[in-house]
């Protein structure tokens, strides 16, 4: 029987992460993927070089893949350095990626990466989100509520 998943992930060191993803999209459900990558791609992130504001993961042939995720070239690399926009490969259970292509083929869904970022024992992870599009009107009630949340706070602080 698989150990449970602990509520948070284990984030020690935070590469990148896509603040504006959490704005555009209305996230249901998310999953920790190790990365498959190549020793230029670690060191690159390691020196906390890395974007995945316009990136997406897919569900290809039983896999499922980060596209569009820019890890810069490494600095010191020869010529064995790596291409900095490949697809990279994310390492699921096969539960969990039956799951995913569930979602994103019936239910409408999108892959959005969250963040990548160092667990405690040095593995480069990414938070991945099943997550659905937000309209514009969807946007404004978020900020509305969050504007709210703010508020509603600030006051309660100030009565003591």
């Amino acid at each position: 029987m698989a150990r449970p998943k602990p509520e948070t992930f284990d984030k020690q060191k935070v590469v990148a992460e896509n603040r504006r993803a959490r704005f555009d999209y209305a996230i249901e459900d998310r999953f920790e993927a190790g990365l498959a990558l190549q020793g230029t791609e670690v060191k690159a992130l390691r020196a906390g070089e890395a974007s995945i504001t316009e990136s997406f993961a897919e569900v290809r042939d039983g896999q499922v893949f980060l596209v569009n995720a820019n890890i810069p070239e490494f600095s010191h690399g020869n010529r064995f350095n790596h291409e900095p926009r490949r697809p990279r490969k994310l390492l699921l259970n096969a539960r969990e990626i039956d799951r995913l292509l569930g979602a994103t083929e019936r239910k409408g869904m999108t892959l959005v990466p969250l963040s990548i970022y160092f667990n405690r024992r040095g593995r480069a992870k990414v938070e991945l989100a099943l997550a659905k599009g937000r309209q514009s009107q969807d946007k404004r009630e978020y900020i509305k509520d969050r504007e709210w949340q703010r508020d509603k706070a600030r006051i309660m602080r100030e009565r003591g």
